[in-house]
């Protein structure tokens, strides 16, 4: 159990899910939490969970030894903005997408040990991808509270921030695209008969369950394919009809164009 008392700047989804799951898991005690959000609808939702309520968001930074800050990138300046002397020798988490350590550090002038993080939405059931910085100022303790809050949903690499832009490109967009390829296998089913519900349900559990196996068996994606394809089966033949189709290729450069499209954003933001 994390000691350490935590500060959340936003309750909105992510934070919201990264505060429920690390309350459900027992890593975070709920007296330990201070909670503020612009939304009076997001302080109800944190009311109902026990935790201690904030006037604002210096309040907060002031109770907290760790703050996680959950806003969207155009609202971090001004969040931060009454901050700076209640964040002095703190730490402080930031999932907020395109903004950099060093954007960070500008607008609280550098007073601050920052941890920038990328999540994803499957966070929201306990299934999420997170990319801790591997680069950050963090001492041990608050490096391993960090990690423990985020492993209590989902999975936690370390990673520099030059690849935190790939991250968002993979696991960040990554949800999207899943859900495309459950659809187009669902849309298969349906075509050959399925009723449209049993066809989803089909699709998303085998996705599952297949990522179930490289995660928790170690089993290599290549060895699973080949697991499932039988000399001259039908398998095989469908796996030749995605190659043909340009499968592969298309997510590679989705990937790449996602990652250049973020990098090129954050570039031209001001915030």
């Amino acid at each position: 159990m994390i000691t350490k008392k935590i500060g959340i700047i936003g309750c909105g989804n992510m934070g919201g899910a990264i505060l429920y799951g690390a309350l459900e898991s027992g890593v975070l005690p709920k007296e330990s939490v201070y909670v503020y959000d612009i939304n009076p609808v997001m302080m109800e939702k944190a009311k109902g969970w026990g935790v201690n309520l904030a006037k604002d968001d210096e309040e907060v930074c002031s109770s907290a030894d760790i703050v996680l800050l959950a806003v969207k990138p155009q609202n971090a300046a001004e969040a931060l903005a009454q901050c700076k002397k209640a964040l002095e020798g703190k730490a402080m988490m930031s999932i907020v997408a395109g903004v950099t350590v060093e954007r960070l550090q500008d607008m609280i002038d550098g007073a601050t040990r920052i941890l920038r993080i990328m999540p994803n939405t499957p966070a929201m059931v306990f299934e999420g991808a997170f990319a801790l910085c591997s680069d950050n100022d963090f001492n041990a303790d608050e490096l391993e509270a960090a990690k423990a809050i985020y492993e209590s949903i989902g999975i936690v690499e370390l990673v520099p921030e030059h690849l935190i832009d790939a991250v968002c490109g993979l696991s960040g967009g990554g949800p999207a695209y899943a859900a495309m390829f459950i659809e187009a296998m669902a849309d298969g089913g349906v075509k050959q008969g399925l009723p449209r519900a049993t066809a989803y349900r089909l699709a998303a559990q085998t996705c599952l369950g297949t990522a179930k196996m490289i995660l928790e068996k170690g089993i290599h994606p290549g060895e699973l394919k080949d697991m499932v394809t039988s000399p001259g089966g039908t398998t095989i033949e469908g796996c030749e009809a995605l190659e043909k189709g340009g499968m592969r290729a298309a997510v590679n450069r989705m990937h790449q164009r996602r990652s250049r499209e973020v990098k090129e954003i954050v570039d031209q933001e001001t915030f």
